[in-house]
């Protein structure tokens, strides 16, 4: 039977571990705490000096900056956060929280897990092809299209986080992020290998598919030339965008049918460095994919011609044309991920339900078409289709063009973050903020919004106070007063019917 080993942290702080390798990564061997509730985990290879130095400050100051602050409890569910430095046996080691129960496959992989996944970490690379969602993965542990939307909202959330504080991930991709399609959540994993400001960082380029293509392309030089371009806060980003490109679309933005070289070695070298070239550039169509080249798992989502990206809506439309057009080689030009969390977040609320009850999606953004209907099965949507137009007020008694839509489903709720411009739906939210400020309802054959906590609400077509707990009928070209507080919100209707 195992036994039990007891030692101190650099802090003081007690620490055991049952001494059983329960993992072994790249670099640690890592073991489970009695109780289950943290691991430790050793790096196999003798830490210098520099290394201890940045993982001190990891655990130490940048830990203290984001978790020991106001609204620092709403991190912890997006980082596995080392918190603690040991050493034993002169090995160096990190103490870390066990992975929440939801980022292991309950169910597994299809044909009664054929793939032995079952109770194994919910590594993101499981989710960001089509071959896997198509092939491998059991229904009840791929989500829905709605969920991967809120995962990328999360991952944003997290990176722009680490961003605002001066630090990188150094190593940003699918294989250290854990993801939640059943619920949406996702966790950055593998904090140890941050890029620290005015530390050493670490040796390490990223894992393929998304290192950034000018670190790619200056690797051969030696470390310290000013040429050579390391991890740092804009190779993140590339990161980022290809990772969201991949969970929405679930195929790699620069992986095309051109071939830059006969050395396949040099051929992976220029297509993800020098020469990179976004596979649904509008202009240049050297890198498109060659249907031919796919395997059937791969179809449809392998083949933009059928699903291209703009089918992610136009805000991300946009980013991604920055991030894969303007930004590849030019990393001063990629979007922040403040960019990505806000697009995100204005294209949930474009999305709507598929109506056909076998879509494998499940729901579909809306294109702005008097005729929408799901990208993915081809089912047209029928009946009327609310379209809310906001406006928000500069100053008092006008109202400006927010480029901001909601679209209304039977359920949904509307939140305060749509009644005014100035509130985000980000960590900083207060309880009474979450609330539902109301909600949308079709009732005999009517469109209505029901009031639940607004006290302004008025509509002002017709010129009446709307009292909470009560509904306002949605016509088209209604107008709708949210709120006259400063940025407060006015609501314009548009109906489509099909």
């Amino acid at each position: 039977m195992a036994n039990t080993i007891k030692i101190k942290a650099t802090d003081g702080a007690d620490v055991e571990f049952v001494n059983t390798i329960i993992g072994a990564g790249g670099m640690k061997d890592v073991y489970f705490s009695p109780d289950k509730s943290y691991v430790v985990a050793f790096f196999r290879d003798k830490q210098d000096f520099n290394a201890k130095d940045r993982l001190q400050n990891i655990t130490g100051v940048y830990k203290d900056k984001i978790f020991n602050q106001i609204g620092g409890e709403y991190w912890k569910d997006l980082y596995c956060w080392p918190t603690k430095i040991v050493e034993h046996n002169g090995k160096l080691g990190l103490v870390c929280p066990t992975y929440h129960k939801h980022f292991f496959f309950a169910t597994g992989s299809i044909n009664n897990d054929f793939l032995g996944i079952k109770g194994k970490e919910k590594e993101g690379k499981w989710y960001a092809s089509a071959k896997n969602q198509n092939k491998f993965l059991a229904p009840l542990e791929r989500g829905n299209w709605f969920s991967y939307f809120q995962i990328c909202i999360n991952i944003s959330r997290a990176v722009r986080r680490l961003h605002a504080a001066g630090l990188a991930h150094s190593d940003l991709s699918y294989k250290n992020v854990l993801l939640d399609p059943t619920s949406g959540k996702a966790s950055i994993i593998d904090i140890d290998g941050l890029v620290v400001p005015g530390k050493y960082p670490p040796d390490v380029l990223g894992t393929p598919d998304f290192i950034a293509p000018e670190v790619i392309a200056t690797k051969h030089l030696k470390i310290g030339d000013p040429n050579r371009a390391l991890p740092n806060i804009t190779t993140d980003r590339h990161a980022l965008a290809v990772m969201i490109y991949m969970y929405l679309l679930y195929r790699h933005p620069l992986r095309g049918g051109k071939v830059w070289d006969t050395d396949p070695a040099k051929d992976e070298d220029l297509s993800m460095g020098a020469k990179a070239l976004f596979v649904e550039h509008q202009a240049d169509t050297t890198n498109r994919v060659k249907i031919k080249d796919l395997q059937p798992s791969q179809l449809p989502q392998g083949d933009p011609t059928k699903i291209p990206y703009s089918v992610c809506g136009p805000y991300l439309k946009k980013l991604f044309d920055r991030a894969f057009i303007d930004g590849l080689h030019n990393p001063t030009l990629r979007p922040a991920a403040n960019d990505w969390e806000q697009a995100l977040l204005k294209t949930v609320d474009l999305m709507q339900p598929c109506q056909n009850p076998n879509c494998w999606h499940k729901w579909f953004v809306f294109d702005n078409s008097t005729k929408p209907k799901c990208p993915f099965c081809g089912t047209e949507y029928h009946g009327q289709l609310p379209v809310l137009n906001l406006y928000s007020s500069r100053r008092a008694g006008t109202f400006t063009p927010d480029d901001y839509r909601l679209m209304v489903f039977s359920g949904q709720g509307m939140y305060q973050w749509h009644v005014n411009r100035n509130i985000s739906p980000n960590e900083k939210l207060t309880a009474e903020q979450k609330k539902r400020a109301g909600y949308f309802l079709f009732h005999n054959n009517k469109w209505l919004l029901v009031n639940e906590r607004l006290n302004d609400l008025e509509d002002k077509t017709e010129g009446k106070k709307i009292p909470v707990n009560q509904p306002v009928e949605l016509t088209d070209g209604k107008q709708i007063l949210l709120s006259k507080e400063d940025g407060g919100r006015l609501m314009i209707v548009q109906l489509v019917n099909n």
